[in-house]
């Protein structure tokens, strides 16, 4: 190669002097050329499509959440609104009645179902009861909320689960769990499965319970003894045959209702499953007539109003014939009755003459001061109505002396014979319990002297050798009380061998401190009672049962004094 082609040789002479012979050659001043490595050029290559890649997905991952944000706020705004947790209740020892629980309810949102005909289908199979036709229908829609299966059992739960389904969300929501069953069912009542109360006290007490301004409510009722008197309903109803019964015990003072019993009953849990017969309240609901357990206000009416004493008597020999009736006695001694004996020994036809010799208008204003023409106001839902003849005849009052011709629900009996034992204060039912120290709102019906007269009388059906109810006697707890037997009016008529078999006791008797009534409905004669099923055979011993198992749960110490001479040997 000559010099003049030699590209670094001519670099270094002058232009001028090899012009014609060296090309042109361009400087390039302070840079350096460099040549990248393949290697290392495809390694920056991959780098730079890994961050492109990335920037977009970071992008449309923004818009995703600030969709579902809108979609969530959207469906945010069509689930039910969250509601205070509803109060728990206990019974007057802080024993748990009811609370609440979690648990999973599945609903839906249809917009974000991939495919509405498989959803359908194996739903159907976890839940077979769900109506087809109608799911398909909501699943297709708009909405973003629709309810599919409330309550899930954890089985159920776990299969929707499994089905991996888009679309299916689950909800916590508190329900009502009642703690001991069915033993206080028709007292407690039940919720629809949003909690709203729909009997019993769920329902009267509503707004209370909900209100979330409380967390536990404390109810008047013993738990224990709630749980004898049902034992001991459920077992004289299964040794009569009858087709229910129901009981209560009250205090005498306070009107706190420490049992309160009706048979059949049902699940609290579970009230769609229940018979409807077991759904009506025998105790508050049921209204029916009384038979002889108003005699017990026949008789404080009669003796508070001064015109008649305990030396008093009326000529009980034959029948009574008013207004198209006969007024006769179920034991009839067919003699001159005094006071005492008309009580014990039960007399329709002294209890008659007994009222109209006091006078009908005072017998019926006597009556609505102790408010059997009104309900009682107890806190559950289901309280019944007196019925009440109108118009008041004189063959009213002769009826209704012995009961007969008027009908009320036991819990407004309780109330009135709670007055007429307690020293004659009229107090009313309640289920709630009262604070200690805590003012009982009370009236005056009767005096006390009054009082007195006819706790001795009813101690004297018990002790007595004629009295009807001897077997309501429980040796120690000086019981007294009343036999009611009253037959049943169906379709308008009486119905002979349909008895409302029935006792109210007392206890102690001196003094008073709860009121027990228990009546069994329908029940049958056995061969214990001769084929007997009135209430000296059936409800009496029943209440003696009954008291002797709440007797010491109530703390009520047994007495080994013998009684006094009864009236009829003084």
């Amino acid at each position: 190669m000559s010099a003049a082609n030699d590209p670094l040789r001519c670099g270094q002479f002058d232009y001028g002097d090899f012009a014609a012979a060296c090309p042109p050659v361009v400087r390039v001043h302070h840079e350096t050329v460099v040549t990248m490595d393949p290697t290392r050029q495809r390694l920056v290559l991959v780098g730079a499509a890994f961050l492109i890649a990335f920037i977009l997905l970071a992008g449309r991952l923004l818009q995703i959440v600030a969709f579902e944000r809108g979609a969530d706020q959207s469906a945010a705004d069509t689930l039910p609104a969250s509601a205070p947790i509803r109060a728990e209740l206990v019974d007057r020892n802080g024993q748990m009645l009811v609370t609440n629980l979690e648990v999973a309810s599945l609903y839906a949102n249809p917009r974000e179902i991939w495919d509405v005909e498989e959803t359908v289908s194996k739903l159907a199979r976890i839940f077979p009861a769900l109506e087809v036709t109608h799911l398909r229908a909501r699943l297709s829609g708009e909405r973003q909320f629709e309810w599919i299966e409330r309550d899930l059992s954890p089985r159920d739960r776990d299969a929707v689960y499994a089905l991996g389904l888009p679309g299916l969300h689950f909800m916590g929501e508190p329900r009502r769990f009642y703690v001991q069953g069915r033993t206080l069912a028709h007292v407690l009542g039940f919720v629809d499965p949003d909690n709203n109360g729909l009997a019993g006290i769920e329902r009267k007490l509503n707004d209370r319970l909900a209100s979330g301004r409380e967390t536990t409510v404390a109810l008047s009722i013993d738990l224990g003894v709630q749980h004898a008197l049902r034992d001991e309903l459920a077992a004289s109803m299964k040794r009569f045959s009858a087709i229910g019964a129901a009981g209560i015990v009250m205090d005498a003072n306070s009107g706190e209702v420490l049992g309160l019993v009706s048979l059949p009953d049902f699940d609290p849990g579970a009230p769609g499953k229940a018979d409807p017969d077991a759904l009506f309240n025998r105790a508050t609901l049921g209204v029916f007539e009384m038979g002889s357990t108003f005699k017990i206000l026949t008789t404080a009416f009669a003796l508070d109003s001064g015109k008649v004493t305990l030396r008093s008597g009326y000529d009980a020999s034959k029948p009574i014939r008013a207004g198209g009736f006969t007024i006769s006695d179920y034991h009839s001694e067919n003699r001159w009755l005094s006071v005492p004996e008309i009580f014990v020994h039960s007399s329709n036809i002294g209890s008659a003459k007994m009222v109209l010799d006091v006078g009908v208008d005072a017998h019926r204003a006597f009556l609505k001061k102790l408010d059997l023409f009104d309900r009682p106001g107890l806190e559950v839902a289901e309280v019944g109505a007196p019925l009440v003849p109108s118009p008041w005849r004189e063959i009213t009052s002769m009826t209704v002396a012995f009961g007969h011709g008027m009908a009320v629900s036991p819990v407004n009996l309780v109330k009135a014979v709670a007055a007429v034992v307690n020293g004659g204060h009229l107090v009313e039912p309640t289920l709630l319990k009262y604070a200690p120290g805590e003012a009982v709102p009370s009236r005056d019906v009767i005096s006390a002297k009054t009082s007195e007269q006819v706790r001795t009388l009813m101690r004297e059906v018990v002790t007595a050798k004629e009295g009807t109810g001897k077997q309501a006697n429980v040796p120690g707890y000086s019981v007294g009380g009343k036999t009611g037997t009253a037959e049943k009016v169906v379709n308008g008529q009486y119905k002979k061998n349909a008895l409302m078999s029935s006792f109210v006791a007392i206890f102690p008797s001196t003094a008073p401190r709860y009121v027990v009534y228990v009546v069994l409905d329908e029940p049958k004669g056995i061969e214990a009672t001769y084929g007997f099923a009135t209430a000296g055979w059936t409800a009496a011993p029943t209440a003696a049962h009954v008291i002797t198992r709440i007797a010491p749960i109530l703390r009520v110490a047994p007495v080994d004094k013998p009684d006094a001479p009864t009236l009829a040997a003084k």
